[in-house]
């Protein structure tokens, strides 16, 4: 049950982008609180920087998220869109169950070509639709 106070909207946690460059093959982006429309933008800034350095695979890593709305999930597939386009690999990290329900239920794991696994296990969308992932 959700108990919301009369004249005051629930407050969104903030969204937090820590970005790990210490392998510039592979750098691991880590997002934490509520990725969504009034959130997304600095999460996707993140994401073109790094795809502008041409890695050879992004890591998003998922592993404090606590919210995700239709935004957030955009900002996922323009990842990997934008990766398909400059070679990048795109690899989803550490997602709670609840991102798995909807990344299952929007069509957007079929997108990344990910196999279902257990949250906190690392995900690869390295394909078109319909083709299994690369292994790495």
């Amino acid at each position: 049950m959700i108990v919301v106070s009369a004249g005051r909207k629930p407050e969104a946690t903030p969204l937090s982008v820590y970005v790990d460059r210490s392998d510039p093959h592979a750098p691991v982006i880590s997002v934490g609180g509520d990725l969504a429309f009034t959130t997304a933008g600095p999460l996707r800034a993140e994401i073109d920087r790094a795809l502008g350095e041409r890695p050879a695979a992004i890591v998003l890593d998922f592993a404090d998220l606590l919210f995700i709305d239709s935004t957030g999930l955009s900002v996922i597939v323009h990842a990997w869109r934008e990766g398909q386009q400059c070679g990048t690999t795109l690899r989803l990290r550490s997602t709670p169950r609840f991102l798995d329900t909807i990344l299952d239920m929007t069509g957007v794991a079929g997108l990344l070509a990910r196999p279902l696994a257990a949250p906190g296990v690392e995900r690869s969308g390295t394909g078109l639709p319909g083709r299994p992932a690369a292994t790495a």
